[in-house]
């Protein structure tokens, strides 16, 4: 499914592509030793392949860092979550390690090197919109003890009553996937500059990494062409 941003998100920074796709019947527990194996390969990967001096130059990155500045956000202060990712990781740190489907959704940002947002969907109400925030409104990102009060500068994905995730880089810790989630989404977060194949096969790639680790199925609904054709 293709989630189309806002007319006035379009016209001042451009258009572009956000994918999602729904998983069903999850089994989100603790992470297994397969999960952490997969998890040092992917480190390993990283480490053989660049620097962190090279991320500068890399152009999907780099994507992303124009699309902070162009938002009002300093990247070299909020860095786009896929390259902190990628610097946690080039400075000698292993991935976070939260559960299943975090810990699959992060290795496969790590390899991809794009973002994806993740939402239980039993929290969610409604479509999905992807707009800048109103003035007042708030969201309790994941990490933090307070309340973010939002300025309307803010690039926000909301559903139909509330902020679910502040684009493309904090998701909210009410929808937030943890073991009792059942149905999510995953979304995989694109910026101007980067194509629908590119997006579509990465979120193959965290499809494939969280049944891996958590089973479920693709709701054919949400998901029936991909890059890979797979689904």
């Amino acid at each position: 499914m293709r989630i189309e941003p806002g007319d006035e998100v379009k016209e001042r920074l451009g258009d572009f592509d956000v994918y999602g796709a729904r998983l069903l019947g999850l089994d989100v527990g603790p992470s297994s030793e397969e999960v952490g194996r997969r998890a040092r390969e992917a480190e390993r990967d990283v480490r053989e392949s660049t620097t962190v001096d090279a991320l500068k130059n890399d152009s999907i990155y780099g994507a992303f860092r124009d699309f902070f500045w162009r938002s009002g956000i300093d990247p070299t202060k909020t860095r786009p979550a896929s390259e902190a990712l990628a610097r946690r990781v080039l400075h000698g740190s292993k991935l976070p390690s939260i559960n299943s489907f975090v810990d699959s959704l992060n290795m496969a940002s790590l390899k991809t090197k794009i973002p994806f947002a993740a939402f239980d969907d039993g929290m969610l109400e409604g479509a999905f919109v992807l707009r800048f925030a109103t003035p007042g409104e708030t969201i309790l990102p994941i990490g933090r003890e307070e309340q973010l009060v939002m300025e309307g500068n803010e690039i926000v994905i909301s559903d139909e009553e509330k902020l679910i995730a502040l684009y493309p880089h904090r998701d909210s810790d009410e929808t937030k996937i943890t073991p009792k989630t059942r149905d999510a989404w995953i979304l995989s977060c694109g910026v101007p500059g980067l194509g629908s194949e590119l997006l579509l096969s990465s979120l193959d790639t965290c499809i494939e990494e969280v049944r891996s680790a958590c089973e479920g199925v693709v709701d054919p609904e949400t998901y029936t062409e991909t890059a890979s054709g797979k689904h």
